[in-house]
């Protein structure tokens, strides 16, 4: 077990849509979802720049419908955290460059062909990484637990797909370092949920359980089989697509009635990226209706040139427009099952995790497919997996009293091995092997006398190596003269948290030399995340800047409006001297005229200044 950490520790949920944070509850006994500034128990992973300040969560969602893509380098830009999806990849990478004309930003390639995300922010073009994006809803999610602890936050489990690879996974670790976070662990979201689904409603289990849990949220999709008895949770296999999810059948809606509206008024709104977001925001809320519901109306007033558009979408429509994509989900499930050579009548609970999982055909087909197994439904899609990070949290945390003898055994997403002769990648931990986890194989050089082994470690599941992600690479030199299958032994060891440590050594003579696996190449540097942290620090004070500003403007707008009351008030204005009046009435006039223009140039200063002017005047009077 982790050595535990000292003070609060919180589970975060970092999803592509809405991102949670958790934490346990000791006294209760369970772990706690906490709500935002307004009250919501989830938050937008959305962050807007403009000419001025940065918002986060809720109020750059809220803004989204108003920021057309030509936007980003004008007077603001919204960001989604389709960021999600760039993490750990590169720009070239087939994914990033299918997804470029959906997004509403603007996506370049960077050093080392690091996809950067353009936005403007006070009137500057600013570049910015995955992580950095990533950081921010972090950031939010970390001051929303800080203000209901009252203390200072620094420990945090987050949560990635299952299948992410091991860029991925360290790019969400540093992406929490940026913000300010101690990641103790990074965690599969359906074996989070897994974890919660069994503490809420599996407790004191005796009876050995195969949990099914079925993760489709905004931007990716995870099934995993996990095992369940006493205390112990083991995770059979995991499988999944980081590249399907909500999303996905939005873009399928979108693109039908963009077509619809063409056909229909003889105008092509698809390079319009402000019709696009107000059509993706109507085409989102019939989604959702569509679970309850067998038909919607999608209405966007002057969605184009002044033309209103008003179409109806059918539930079996819908079906229609993602039968591939309902398919491809039930696919991903075969394949678990079969990694994990369970047979579906071994199922003995199908959990429901992720919002898109409410979709009724999904859930038909999922039915079906498990033979009418009534679904699990009673744990909140929207909170589980926050919930099961929160657990691991405490898990890992100093004086929590949450069960002592848990125990979480997980699976290695993708296959891991070496290069051989030919290209041929030669496995050593199979995927689905639970961690921690140590394989070891002899192999034999390939020429007679040869002077140095070179070892590629790979993870993937292609034949050939260098189709698959390279890891890392070292070689073992000065080998002894000898005619080839010289033996040469490679261990793979990996630990509970996913870190891999590879060696090779000479049988005969005991030579070594090995490798632990941090995956620079594409990883941010050093440097680079320490620049990140004080940027991270700059939008902070920013932002509280903006703050300042906006509650000195309400203040004087208060005021202003005091004073206007007052002297509409005919008893009170009698009561007041006409050259007195006329003071008043310019410092009426003086601050609406400071409320009214241009705020752009206008300083907290002014507005605070301007506000003692006017008590200055008032106040002695009254």
């Amino acid at each position: 077990m982790a050595s535990k950490h000292v003070g609060h520790a919180i589970g975060i949920d970092l999803g592509t849509k809405y991102s949670c944070v958790a934490v346990w509850d000791d006294k209760n006994g369970g772990a706690k979802i906490i709500h935002n500034e307004q009250g919501n128990r989830t938050t937008p992973s959305c962050v807007a720049f403009t000419d001025s300040h940065r918002l986060v969560g809720d109020a750059a969602k809220n803004q989204a419908p108003f920021n057309p893509k030509n936007t980003i380098f004008g007077n603001n830009a919204l960001i989604y955290i389709d960021a999600k999806r760039l993490i750990g990849r590169k720009f070239s990478d087939s994914i990033i460059q299918a997804d470029l004309n959906l997004w509403p930003f603007k996506v370049v390639a960077g050093v080392n062909d690091k996809p950067m995300i353009s936005v403007e922010y006070k009137g500057e073009e600013k570049l910015l990484a995955a992580e950095e994006i990533s950081s921010m809803i972090l950031t939010k999610m970390k001051e929303i637990a800080e203000a209901f602890l009252e203390s200072p936050v620094k420990n945090a489990v987050i949560t990635v797909p299952a299948y992410f690879n091991d860029s991925q996974r360290k790019a969400t670790q540093d992406a929490g370092a940026i913000a300010g976070l101690n990641v103790m662990k990074i965690i599969n979201e359906p074996t989070a949920a897994a974890l919660a689904y069994g503490l809420q409603k599996r407790g004191n289990c005796f009876e050995e359980r195969n949990v099914f849990v079925f993760d489709l949220g905004g931007g990716t999709f995870d099934v995993s089989i996990v095992t369940i008895k006493d205390d112990v949770y083991e995770v059979k296999a995991t499988a999944g697509d980081t590249h399907l999810g909500g999303e996905d059948f939005d873009n399928r809606m979108i693109d039908f009635f963009v077509k619809d509206f063409n056909k229909k008024n003889k105008v092509d709104i698809s390079e319009n990226p402000r019709s696009l977001r107000r059509l993706r925001t109507a085409c989102e809320r019939a989604k959702m209706n569509l679970s309850f519901v067998k038909e919607t109306t999608i209405e966007v007033d002057s969605l184009f040139q002044g033309i209103d558009f008003c179409s109806l979408m059918t539930r079996s429509k819908f079906e229609e427009l993602n039968k591939d994509l309902f398919v491809k989900c039930m696919d991903t499930v075969e394949k678990c099952l079969a990694d994990a050579k369970v047979d579906k009548n071994s199922v003995h609970d199908v959990v429901l995790v992720g919002g898109s999982s409410r979709i009724p055909k999904l859930q038909n087909l999922l039915q079906e497919f498990f033979l009418g197994k009534d679904l699990c439904k009673s744990i909140n899609p929207d909170e589980a997996i926050a919930y099961g990070a929160a657990v691991q949290a405490a898990l890992l945390a100093e004086n929590l009293s949450i069960a002592p003898d848990l125990v979480l055994l997980d699976v290695t997403p993708l296959s891991l091995g070496i290069s051989l002769k030919g290209d041929i990648m030669c496995v050593l931990i199979p995927r689905n092997s639970m961690i921690p986890t140590k394989h070891e194989k002899l192999f034999g050089t390939f020429e007679d006398n040869q002077s140095m082994a070179k070892i590629a470690v790979y993870e993937g599941e292609r034949t050939r190596a260098s189709d698959n992600n390279l890891l890392g690479l070292f070689c073992l030199s000065d080998l002894n003269p000898s005619p080839r299958r010289h033996p040469i032994k490679v261990c793979f060891d990996l630990d509970e948290n996913g870190v891999l440590k590879v060696y090779a050594e000479e049988s005969k003579t005991g030579k070594k030399k090995e490798i632990t696996i941090v995956n620079e190449k594409g990883r941010l540097t050093a440097q680079e995340i320490k620049r990140m942290i004080q940027e991270a620090e700059m939008y902070k004070d920013d932002d509280e800047k903006f703050k300042e500003k906006v509650e000195a403007k309400i203040a004087l707008e208060e005021y202003v409006y005091k004073m206007s009351a007052f002297m509409e008030d005919a008893k009170v204005s009698s009561k007041i001297k006409s050259s007195q009046k006329k003071n008043i009435e310019a410092a009426i006039g003086e601050g609406r005229e400071l409320l009214d223009g241009n705020q752009q140039n206008v300083e907290t200063a002014d507005f605070e200044n301007c506000l003692h002017k006017l008590r200055s005047i008032f106040d002695p009077i009254i």
